[in-house]
């Protein structure tokens, strides 16, 4: 399974890093020279859940990243999971008479 999250769609991206050597002429050198060019990844912060739906009356496992934590803790998870396509096939929300 790749490191992506269901619900932001966030993966991992690449980017660089620059080496760099020299101290800068602020400080009394010649200047920082560039060395070299690193290829490097940016990994999502993926985490394996059991996430309470309330409203459902279950727990659903998803692997999902610290920002879609964050979108749960503030939108609900029957909203969020449901917007993602994540609820179990057939779990539909009970609807409480008065």
């Amino acid at each position: 399974m790749a490191r992506t999250c269901p619900i932001t769609g966030r993966g991992t991206a690449t980017g660089k890093q620059i080496a760099r050597r020299g101290l800068p002429k602020k400080k009394g050198g010649i200047g920082l020279r560039t060395t070299g060019h690193t290829l490097r990844k940016f990994k999502v912060n993926v985490q394996s859940k059991r996430i309470w739906v309330k409203e459902l009356g279950i727990y659903v496992r998803v692997r999902i990243s610290t920002r879609g934590l964050k979108q749960i803790d503030k939108r609900g998870a029957y909203v969020v999971l449901r917007e993602a396509g994540l609820l179990p096939k057939g779990a539909k929300k009970s609807e409480s008479k008065p």
